[in-house]
C-alpha cells in the first residue's frame, strides 16, 4: 500500500490489516505516556484546502503521537489564495522534504493528482476530496463497528473492547446509512469498505438525495426509514449530516422543509426504540441536532459518536504507521 486515496482500492486483507493495526494503536492510547517513537525524524504535512476541525486535529494528534514533525498548511492566507496552483504547492512541499502529505480538497480527485508518479513521490493520504471519498473516516467507522459487533455469533465469547474482533471482518452485519447520501463522501467510502469487509449495507434517503448510478454500488437502497428499521433490523445505523452548504450552492430544493425531513428521515426517540437491543448509532459529525438526529438519540447509551472521534486518532495513527514505518504487518507496540 503506497497511498490511501480510496477505500475502493483496499483488498480484504489490507482492510483487516488496517483495522488490526488500529486496535494496536488504540491500545497504546490508554497508557500514561501515549507517545511512540515510531516516526521520529519524519515530517507529515496536513494540506487542507477546506475548513476542518475534527479531521485536521485528529491527523495532527496521530502524527504527533507517533513522534513525527507536523506542518499544518491552510489554503487561507497562503499562496493558494494568491492563485498558486495545486501542482506548484505540491512541488514546494516536495522541496521542503515532506515524508507524507495528508490532503483535504474541495475538488474530487485532488489527492489522486498529488499521488501521480513524479510529483510528490511520498505517501498521499486522502482526508476528504469533494463528494468523492473520505477513507480514514470509513476506517474509524468500521473499527468502531467491529469493536461493538464482535461479540455476536461470528465471534462467540468476545466482549466489546479495543481488541474485540481482531483478525475478523464484518461478515453478515447489517448497516443502515441514512440521510444526505448525494453529497456525502463518508457514505461512498463506507459503502465500499463495509462491502469489502462482508457487511450488508442499505442506504436510506429521499429520492432527491440518492446519487445517479447508485444501482452500481454494492448496497441496497430504501426510501422508507421506519420500514428499514422494523423489517430489516440493522445492527447499526449511521446517520449522515445534512450538508446544507452544498445544497445552497446547488440551488436548494432537495426536500420541502427541515421539519418534514426530520419527520421522515430523522433518528428520533420513537425510531430509536425500534432498534434491536444490540444495535448502535453512529454519526461522522458535526451533527445537526434536531434535523437528522435528535438529542435523545445522539446522547443515548446506544450512541458511539464520541467514541468515533477517539477511534479516529488510532485509525490515522495506523495509516501513517503502515505507510511510513511498517512492513505491512500489524503493529506490536
Amino acid at each position: 500500500m503506497r497511498h490511501l486515496l480510496s477505500t475502493k482500492d483496499l483488498s480484504h486483507e489490507e482492510a483487516v490489516l488496517l483495522l488490526d493495526t488500529t486496535a494496536a494503536m488504540a491500545a497504546t492510547q490508554g497508557r500514561e505516556i501515549k507517545k511512540l517513537p515510531t516516526l521520529r525524524g519524519r515530517t507529515v504535512v496536513n494540506l487542507f484546502f477546506e475548513d476542518s476541525t475534527r479531521t485536521r486535529i485528529s491527523f495532527e494528534t496521530a502524527a504527533k503521537r507517533l513522534s513525527a514533525d507536523v506542518i499544518n498548511f491552510s489554503a487561507k492566507g497562503s499562496s493558494v489564495s494568491k492563485g498558486e496552483s495545486l501542482k506548484d504547492t505540491a512541488l514546494t512541499l516536495k522541496a521542503m522534504g515532506a515524508d507524507a502529505v495528508v490532503v483535504r480538497h474541495h475538488a474530487s480527485g485532488a489527492p489522486h493528482f498529488l499521488a501521480q508518479p513524479g510529483l510528490l513521490d511520498v505517501p498521499v493520504i486522502n482526508a476528504g476530496d469533494g463528494t468523492h471519498q473520505h477513507p480514514t473516516q470509513a476506517l474509524l467507522d468500521a473499527f468502531t463497528l467491529r469493536r461493538h459487533l464482535a461479540n455476536t455469533s461470528a465471534n462467540p465469547g468476545q466482549v466489546p473492547g479495543v481488541d474485540a474482533g481482531v483478525g475478523h471482518d464484518l461478515a453478515g452485519r447489517k448497516i443502515a446509512i441514512v440521510g444526505d447520501v448525494l453529497h456525502s463522501r463518508v457514505a461512498r467510502a463506507n459503502v465500499a469498505l463495509l462491502a469489502t469487509l462482508g457487511a450488508h449495507v442499505t442506504l436510506v434517503a429521499p429520492p432527491t438525495l440518492v446519487p445517479v448510478g447508485v444501482h452500481t454500488w454494492p448496497c441496497s437502497v430504501s426510501y422508507d426509514f421506519t420500514s428499514t428499521l422494523t423489517q430489516w433490523q440493522p445492527d447499526a445505523v449511521m446517520m449522515l449530516r445534512v450538508q446544507r452548504e452544498r445544497m445552497s450552492a446547488a440551488g436548494g430544493g432537495f426536500f420541502p422543509s427541515p421539519a418534514e425531513y426530520s419527520r421522515q428521515y430523522g433518528l428520533d426517540a420513537a425510531r430509536l426504540q425500534m432498534l434491536a437491543d444490540h444495535a448502535i448509532v453512529l454519526h461522522p459529525g458535526p451533527m445537526n441536532r434536531g434535523l437528522e438526529i435528535s438529542a435523545q438519540a445522539a446522547d443515548s447509551p446506544r450512541s458511539v459518536i464520541v467514541e468515533q472521534v477517539a477511534n479516529g486518532v488510532a485509525a490515522r495513527m495506523a495509516v501513517l504507521y503502515l505507510l511510513l514505518a511498517s512492513e505491512q504487518t500489524p503493529a506490536t507496540v
